[in-house]
């Protein structure tokens, strides 16, 4: 069946035209595992600066004649989203026969065919398990071939931020453990962590992005230690004890071997894209029999808005 449907590459080409916007946001959604716990800031091609700008001015008792000085403080931070490209030839009747084998033939009851568009969407999307690897541990390097090389991941910039001294014990943003996390402890350590951070960020709605690995130990540590209390009916434990809920463990798979964790508002964790502007492209050539070359470029990067201690803490992990 596969190897009768077929398409021109003036349709695969034409898909691609039409379709463009939407199918480079692909390798966005794919990586919503991660991105769902992030916010996005659409459009930024190269830099664009964030970060928190405070006042000191404050009401007093009413005096016409009182004049103070606001004491303008900026925190700004460089987003900075890095123009990437992927060239990958595909057989497009093996492309057809995976979307048929994966089920694409039924949809909403009806019978649906798929086309150029889906085969492209399956190329594109193809690219979202890369991307979502790369948001904590990517390490940019101009000369690398990989997404792991086209972006400083989350982990990448806290390490540095930490060799630049803009990360420490002193400035409250940083915390180095000095007892591995195991399920014995875990639920103890984590509450401790709580109550180390800034009462600030501590009235916050905060996440705690963390491996499914430390969930895991937190879960059997809690039910290790609070197995007969009444209120404890259920295994799950999503929120760390004492934080009235406002502090939710986020265990995700490419935080599997990440030596921090990164304990803050969704708001503070920004992901910069571009899909849209004429420098992001998609376009398929022809430069064998049988054989298509799809072409991709588009703009991503991630970044802290601000890591002061009201709104961030890093904890390393031994």
């Amino acid at each position: 069946m596969a190897g009768k449907l077929t398409f021109t590459l003036q349709q695969y080409q034409e898909a691609a035209t039409k379709y463009r916007p939407e199918l480079l946001m692909l390798p966005i959604l794919g990586s919503k595992a991660t991105l769902q716990y992030m916010t996005g800031r659409p459009g930024i091609r190269s830099k664009e600066r964030v970060g928190a700008i405070e006042y000191d001015a404050q009401f007093g008792p009413y005096d016409p004649n009182r004049r103070s000085n606001a004491d303008l403080k900026l925190d700004f931070r460089t987003l900075e989203t890095h123009f990437g490209s992927v060239v990958a030839d595909f057989e497009p009747n093996k492309a057809i026969g995976t979307l048929l084998g994966m089920g694409m033939t039924k949809g909403d009851g009806q019978m649906q065919t798929p086309t150029a568009k889906h085969v492209l969407a399956l190329m594109t999307k193809s690219l979202s398990f890369h991307l979502n690897e790369a948001i904590w541990s990517g390490v940019r390097n101009d000369s690398g071939t990989a997404t792991k090389d086209l972006f400083d991941g989350f982990d990448t910039i806290t390490s540095k931020e930490i060799t630049a001294g803009n990360l420490s014990a002193a400035k409250g943003n940083y915390l180095k453990m000095t007892e591995k996390i195991t399920k014995a402890n875990a639920c103890d350590v984590l509450k401790d962590i709580l109550f180390n951070l800034d009462p600030h960020l501590r009235e916050q709605q905060l996440y705690c992005y963390c491996s499914q690995e430390l969930a895991d130990m937190y879960n059997e540590s809690y039910q290790l230690t609070h197995g007969g209390l009444p209120y404890n009916q259920r295994y799950q434990q999503n929120a760390v004890e004492g934080s009235d809920g406002k502090l939710i463990l986020i265990p995700l798979a490419n935080k599997t071997g990440s030596k921090f964790l990164h304990i803050t508002p969704k708001s503070n964790m920004l992901y910069g894209y571009d899909t849209m502007s004429d420098e992001a492209s998609l376009l398929v050539k022809e430069y064998a029999p049988f054989v298509l070359t799809y072409v991709a470029t588009m703009f991503f990067g991630v970044q802290f808005e601000s890591i002061d201690k009201r709104r961030f803490k890093a904890i390393e992990l031994i």
